[in-house]
């Protein structure tokens, strides 16, 4: 929307354009401060990148409501996300469609 060019955004971000088309795809991940700067350059909020971040309170394990980043902040919950990025592709969808299920969203996949 910008008329930015691939490469001219990884000029601005400072990587390569191969780079830019491996994040694009999701063939990559990608750093919150790559993250930030790809915002920055886009001239939109990271949140951007989120769906569903401005959806309003959520609530934790004990039911109470957390607002935004407080759920993310919780030590179990990067301990949970950490181990779940350590799995392998095959057994994070198993962990996932276990966790659907056992909160009742269990997709048809």
């Amino acid at each position: 929307m910008l008329g930015l060019t691939q490469q001219q955004l990884a000029s601005v971000v400072g990587v390569r354009f191969q780079q830019i088309q491996k994040y694009e795809c999701g063939a990559n991940r990608i750093s919150a401060a790559r993250l930030w700067r790809i915002a920055a350059a886009l001239e939109v909020p990271v949140g951007y990148f989120y769906d569903g971040l401005a959806e309003g309170p959520r609530c934790d394990a004990s039911g109470e409501q957390a607002e935004g980043g407080e759920v993310l902040a919780r030590k179990e919950t990067l301990d949970l996300v950490r181990a779940y990025y350590q799995l392998g592709e095959r057994p994070r969808r198993r962990l996932l469609d276990l966790a659907k299920s056992l909160h009742g969203t269990a997709e048809v996949s």
